[in-house]
């Protein structure tokens, strides 16, 4: 059973990594708030869409490392800055940080094997 959230911003960074590791939408679903944005360069699909959206991410090979470059909180809002993501994250009333808004740079990650 996945953990639908986590108790720190960067713990929720992982949670999503190994989500697409074992590629489970089900799992990247639980760690996005409800009416939260998945997005990349050219597509956003929010809410139940987002599990769909990622397995359609991961038939292109595309991969996600967590790698938070810069964290930045104020209450209950985070910033997370990557190297190729820029992620608005919350944390809830239970004190889970869950995603708000995901962007993914998938144009740098989508062959990383053949580079």
């Amino acid at each position: 059973m996945w953990n639908t959230g986590a108790v720190t911003p960067e713990e929720l960074e992982t949670l999503l990594e190994d989500a697409f590791v074992v590629r489970d939408p089900s799992a990247v679903t639980e760690l996005f708030e409800d009416g939260g944005l998945l997005a990349t360069e050219h597509e956003t699909r929010s809410g139940a869409a987002i599990g769909p959206f990622a397995a359609t991410l991961w038939e292109r090979q595309v991969r996600y490392l967590a790698d938070p470059r810069r964290v930045l909180q104020a209450h209950d809002t985070a910033l997370v800055v990557s190297e190729r993501s820029v992620s608005v994250l919350r944390r809830s009333g239970d004190g889970r940080w869950r995603y708000v808004i995901s962007l993914l740079d998938v144009d740098d990650t989508t062959h990383e094997e053949d580079a």
